[in-house]
């Protein structure tokens, strides 16, 4: 077998990791999903300059979002350092969120409207790749806390709903999806 190249200037020592060894893989996908949390924030600061309706404190809730992915990222390498109570938080956050948008949506929305939901609907998706990828890592032999699983899949949730309250306040109608295969 050929000997593997490393380079002196290698962005990071994991890279290289072995193609089962999905550590590094949630590793990237997690400063993916904060790296883009970030950008929201950003954008959502540039906006509720122009939209009294979009909250500003919405900026500090996505850097504690940045926050607790961040916390997660080393997890499989390490441990979980996300608690019990900062779970219980990001479900309180989405019901607050949901309650905002109720009745926005009752099924499937097609992921569209304002830029900012736009972006949050591309964060739900980041998330359920983190998902995905967890359950990955299980399939090849590890064990993995439920609450990561739960944790992974209420920022799903967080973002969906998130996406929901943007459209609302740019007053952008959501667009049911009427799925041809599932009834």
């Amino acid at each position: 077998m050929k000997q593997l190249y490393r380079s002196p200037y290698e962005a990071y020592p994991f890279l290289c990791d072995t193609k089962d060894d999905l550590k590094c893989d949630f590793e990237l996908l997690t400063d993916e999903l904060a790296s883009h949390t970030g950008l929201l924030r950003a954008k959502v600061a540039k906006c509720a300059e122009i939209n009294p309706d979009i909250n500003i404190e919405i900026c500090e809730e996505l850097c504690w979002i940045c926050e607790i992915i961040y916390h997660l990222n080393p997890t499989l390498r390490t441990q979980l350092t996300v608690t019990t109570e900062e779970c219980e938080q990001l479900k309180k956050k989405i019901d607050r969120l949901q309650n905002q948008a109720k009745d926005r949506c009752k099924k499937f929305v097609l992921p569209i409207g304002g830029e900012l939901a736009c972006e949050a609907h591309g964060l739900r998706v980041e998330a359920k790749k983190l998902v995905r990828l967890i359950y990955r890592y299980i399939e090849y032999g590890n064990e993995v806390p439920n609450l990561l699983l739960d944790i992974a899949n209420l920022l799903s949730g967080y973002f969906f709903s998130l996406a929901l309250v943007f459209n609302l306040y740019e007053n952008v109608e959501e667009v049911p999806f009427i799925s041809r295969n599932y009834k």
